[in-house]
């Protein structure tokens, strides 16, 4: 990974022409700005704090600013000034020094460089709420577009430590950077970031930032196809998913096949599960856990059932009646994409993986969990009723590989 060195360079060469510190805190009027608690006249004194000698002191600077201008994720008039002095004073060595916890509910060790990072990530994400629906926020007439209106300044600061020698520091500068891209008008940056991004993904050998990085590439609608032949099944996974390749035949087989090993599949990443939500950190632009995304794609991007019918009966086991929005439900419906027609036989795909749900005790608890999948495709949603519609005619068996 790069060296200090070489990153101190970087950060000389990469950004925009960044504004001076002390005169965002000498020309703003704080005194007619306010945020959750009222008139931010206490503001610039916070702000200076994160440059103090002492990280205690630092610490609790960035917390007292999290609490007054982005306060529940809400923006205010102090947010956008508060903003664009973090950004200045990014590469600043005393953003270095580590702290063990920068709040009371973030007790993540690292430097403050990276909680700043992720602060400003936090505001962008903010800004961008509703921005493409049009929808209204909540925040304060002219609030949220003040912020939008620092943007491209704050990509110019966060984007400089993509390649930052602190993994922590990438890692937030990454995740903020995705946020800031959310914005119509920094579109025309997103092809450069990548450039910088591919250079990451060819110096680190960490899966989970390398997987983040793609998933992110991906999202942006970036070519993603190179790493389709990753040596790594968890990376190759991960491009596979790119709206980019959603007509990519190679794309399609990579995700059929990694999902007929669900198990290795959940030792990638450690991830939240529904036992214990707070087991892992999720991957960025998945909702749910990535065996769930993949089985997502590979049910849009199938041929037709017969194709997925491997990959949807190596998830039986894994299916229980709390996970049928993730996974069987949706492969029920791509089962039976017309419905279920009494007068029709089931084909032997149908027959064989409505044989394996049935076997699947934990799948019919609580019905009324389920029943709704049931009721959409016309098939009755009580177990012993799939039951017997299965031991009605047989189906045709001409496929062998159903047999």
């Amino acid at each position: 990974m790069t060296s200090q060195d070489d990153y101190e360079v970087a950060d000389q060469s990469l950004h925009g022409q960044l504004p001076d510190p002390r005169f965002v805190i000498e020309r703003t009027d704080w005194t007619e700005l306010e945020h959750a608690y009222g008139v931010a006249q206490d503001t610039p004194l916070r702000l200076l704090q994160l440059l103090d000698e002492d990280p205690e002191v630092q610490a609790a600077a960035l917390e007292l600013l999290d609490m007054s201008v982005l306060h529940q994720e809400s923006l205010y008039s102090a947010t956008a000034p508060a903003a664009l002095y973090v950004a200045a004073v990014l590469n600043n060595p005393r953003t270095l020094a580590r702290h063990e916890n920068y709040s009371t509910w973030d007790d993540q060790p690292r430097p403050l460089r990276a909680a700043l990072l992720e602060w400003l990530g936090q505001i962008a994400d903010s800004a961008a709420y509703g921005e493409t629906r049009n929808e209204e926020d909540g925040n304060d007439p002219g609030v949220t577009d003040s912020v939008r209106a620092v943007r491209g300044t704050m990509h110019d600061a966060v984007s400089t430590h993509l390649l930052a020698p602190d993994p922590t520091v990438r890692a937030a500068a990454l995740s903020a950077t995705a946020a800031l891209l959310q914005a119509p008008e920094l579109a025309s940056r997103i092809s450069g970031t990548t450039k910088i991004l591919r250079r990451l993904l060819t110096e680190s050998t960490d899966r989970r930032e390398r997987a983040n990085t793609i998933l992110t590439i991906g999202t942006w609608g970036q070519d993603t196809t190179t790493w389709l032949a990753d040596p790594d099944p968890a990376i190759r996974a991960c491009a596979a998913l790119s709206p980019a390749c959603a007509d990519n035949t190679n794309a399609t087989q990579t995700i059929l096949r990694a999902l007929l090993e669900p198990v290795v599949i959940d030792s990638w990443f450690l991830e939240p599960t529904a036992a214990d939500p707070w087991a892992g950190e999720p991957l960025p632009h998945i909702e749910g856990r990535l065996r769930h995304a993949l089985l997502s794609a590979a049910i849009e991007r199938a041929a037709d059932f017969e194709e997925l019918l491997p990959a949807a009966m190596a998830s039986v086991p894994f299916c229980s009646n709390l996970t049928v929005a993730q996974d069987w439900g949706p492969l029920l419906a791509a089962a039976f994409p017309s419905g279920y027609d009494q007068g029709i036989n089931l084909t032997p795909a149908q027959h064989r993986f409505l044989n394996a749900l049935a076997d699947r005790d934990v799948c019919w608890r609580h019905t009324q969990l389920i029943t709704s999948w049931f009721d959409d495709i016309g098939l009755p949603s009580d177990r012993g009723a799939i039951r017997a519609l299965l031991t009605g005619p047989a189906p045709d068996r001409n496929t062998a590989r159903f047999e």
